[in-house]
Formats: structure tokens, C-alpha cells, sequence
């Protein structure tokens, strides 16, 4: 499969910056051929066509299932709402075609794991996306924790703040109900925060979480009544990864003045790394061994010499952006297609991220520390 044709399902703003990155792989990575943009799928033909011309896609649809019964699809592109990705990856995986799903991959931890066991019964590459790991300079920070640079690690602290609904008068969406939605902040910005932490240190084994909802009602625009928030503004837990390494995550959609906080910190007897989102180019390290008159955190800029920094730009400091990190990912995915890689994260990490959100939720309900399952 040379150039594996895709159908995209939905063009928000996840789907739009999926279709940049299948029209950008190819002239970013330049061992990669391009994909073929083949079909696109949206709520209504005259909205699918529109989006089809903007996005590059050769075809149009207005039914999604058109995509899955389609023989010269080979790969489903699903950027939908959270309660259609159980319904439309089963059908995709039912039809042999390899599925690249945003997260989270559904919207129980049950659901999840029979979404991640069908795929492998059928043998089609199954990806996540979770595109901040992508980032050159994470992986640069994963390789200091492996190598021992940090010592023996001893503490984690997360974090993923954004203010988008912080507003009191912001309306009610789909977001807000429970069987649209799943949880609220913990899919929405915390699936990406403890993707990130199993990247860096490995499995959580139990937390102790707590869930607050900020603004407990909200307008609906269409019917212009007071509705309910059925799921949490806020998230936070203590947490306790399989190595017995502590730590704590803090999440929330109602953080005023948060765009993209995305942030972690891990903590090592020989020194300390840490990472914000809002300066994605940038990774903040301290060396404990240096001379206490120089000590202090120095700067590591993204460059040329990080892993996939390069096909992008020969020149450090200038920095990559958030389509770029999409980009990273459709290569990875296009290698596992191709079976020069191994797929990760696969459906397998969404299905144990949704375990740890559910243990949080559970923990929190009985106010307890709660295992997350293997």
C-alpha cells in the first residue's frame, strides 16, 4: 500500500488539522509519500462538498457510513464527537480498514477495550490521537529520564488548564452532557495529560481523585433554557505510577487565563525537567551535579538535533506549532500502516487512559484511593 487512501469523518477543528497534516506528510517527511485525501464525510452533503474543496479531498459525502463501504478506502479518519467514535470505529474495523481516531477512543473504559480487542482480532493498524507526545523536545525528555540523567526519579506534576469555558455565560454543548460526552475535563485535556505521563514514566497503578463542577448549569443556544453540567469542570488526583513514583494531576477546563497549560515536571535526585505547552519549543532543565554558584535551570531550545525536528526546519530556536505535532503523528501512523514501526499510541493506551479516568471518577464518587485495572 503505497499511498493508502483516507476518509475523513468530520471537519471541526480536530478534523481540520488532521486534513493539514495528511496534505503536509508527504512534503515534510520526504521518504514518506503522500497519502491520498480521498473521501470526506460531514453532517450534510452541501457541508461535506464545501469542506472537501477547502481540505483538498477528491470526494464528498454526507453519511459517514459511506466512508466504511467504500472498497478504496483503506484508512478511517474519525474526528468526531466523543459518543460517535465507538459506533463508527467498530464499523470501520468490521470493514478491514485500518482507523485513526482522536481521543478519548470512547466513552467508557468497557467500551474502550472492546474497541482496542476488535481491531487486533481483524489486524488493522489502530492509532490515537494524542499529539502532544509528538513533540521532539518530550521525546528528548523521555530519553533524559531513560538514560538515568535525572538520578532515580522520585516525583511527577501535571497539569492541563484552559479557560474556553470559564466564562459563566459561555452556552451549553454537547461537552456538558454526560452521554455526548463522557467525562468533561478529564476526556477533554486530561486523556492528554496522562497519555503524556505513561509516555514519561510508565503505567499508573492507583489515584485519589476529586471532581468539581464550577458552573453547575448553563444556556442552551438553541432552546435558550437553563441546562445541567452533567460532568466536571475540574479534575484532580494524587496519583501513584506502577514504579510507586507519586505524583499529582490538575486539570480543568475553567482555568481563567489558561490556553494551552499543558505542563509537567518531573522530578530526579540528579535533577529536574520540566515542559509548558504554552512554550512548546522550549524544555526547562536543572543539573544538580554543576557548581552550586552556576546552578540553576537552563533553557533547552527545540532544534535541528531533536528527533523530528529537522524535516521541518535546519535551523534551532525557530520552533514548530501544534499543526506540526499532527504532522509528526500521520508520519508515525503512515509507518505503522506500512509495518516499519509499531503503532502507538494504539487503541490499547486510549482504552488504559480511559482506565485511569474512570478510576479518578470512581475514586472521587467514594472518596477513596481506587486501583486503576490492568
Amino acid at each position: 500500500m503505497a499511498r493508502p487512501r483516507f476518509g475523513l469523518i468530520g471537519t471541526g477543528f480536530i478534523g481540520r488539522t488532521h486534513a493539514i497534516a495528511l496534505n503536509a506528510v508527504g512534503a515534510v517527511f520526504a521518504e514518506r509519500e503522500a497519502p491520498v485525501c480521498d473521501l470526506l464525510a460531514d453532517s450534510s452533503p452541501a457541508a461535506a462538498s464545501q469542506a472537501a474543496r477547502a481540505l483538498g479531498f477528491a470526494r464528498s459525502t454526507g453519511d459517514w457510513r459511506d466512508v466504511m463501504a467504500d472498497p478504496a478506502i483503506d484508512v478511517v479518519d474519525i474526528c468526531t464527537p466523543n459518543f460517535l467514535h465507538r459506533e463508527m470505529a467498530l464499523a470501520a474495523i468490521a470493514a478491514g480498514k485500518h482507523v485513526y481516531c482522536e481521543k478519548p477512543l470512547a466513552l467508557t473504559a468497557d467500551e474502550a477495550r472492546g474497541i482496542a480487542d476488535a481491531a487486533d482480532a481483524a489486524g488493522v493498524t489502530h492509532m490515537m490521537g494524542f499529539n502532544y507526545i509528538c513533540n521532539p523536545l518530550l521525546q528528548a525528555a523521555r530519553e533524559m529520564i531513560a538514560a538515568g540523567e535525572l538520578g532515580e526519579i522520585y516525583a511527577f506534576r501535571g497539569s492541563y488548564l484552559e479557560d474556553y469555558m470559564s466564562d459563566p455565560a459561555a452556552p451549553w454543548t454537547w461537552r456538558c452532557k454526560r452521554e455526548l460526552a463522557g467525562s468533561g475535563a478529564l476526556a477533554d485535556l486530561g486523556s492528554h495529560l496522562i497519555n503524556l505521563a505513561h509516555l514519561l514514566l510508565g503505567g499508573i497503578a492507583r489515584v485519589q481523585g476529586d471532581l468539581q463542577v464550577v458552573h453547575a448549569t448553563r444556556r442552551d443556544p438553541v432552546s435558550g433554557e437553563r441546562r445541567a453540567v452533567e460532568n466536571e469542570d475540574i479534575a484532580r488526583a494524587l496519583v501513584e505510577f506502577g514504579s510507586g513514583v507519586p505524583g499529582t494531576f490538575e486539570i480543568s477546563r475553567v482555568a481563567t487565563g489558561y490556553k494551552c497549560g499543558l505542563t509537567f515536571t518531573v522530578f530526579g535526585t540528579k535533577g529536574t525537567v520540566e515542559f509548558d505547552q504554552e512554550r512548546m519549543n522550549e524544555l526547562r532543565w536543572y543539573d544538580a551535579a554543576g557548581p552550586a554558584a552556576r546552578s540553576g535551570f537552563r533553557t533547552i531550545l527545540a532544534g535541528p538535533d531533536h528527533p523530528d525536528y529537522r524535516p521541518f526546519c535546519p535551523a534551532p530556536g525557530h520552533g514548530l506549532g501544534y499543526n506540526d505535532l499532527k504532522v509528526i503523528e500521520v508520519r508515525n501512523l503512515l509507518r505503522a500502516i506500512a509495518g516499519e514501526a509499531p503503532a502507538w499510541p494504539d487503541f490499547h493506551e486510549g482504552a488504559r487512559v480511559q482506565r485511569v479516568m474512570e478510576a479518578i471518577e470512581h475514586s472521587a464518587a467514594t472518596r477513596s484511593w481506587t486501583e486503576v485495572p490492568a
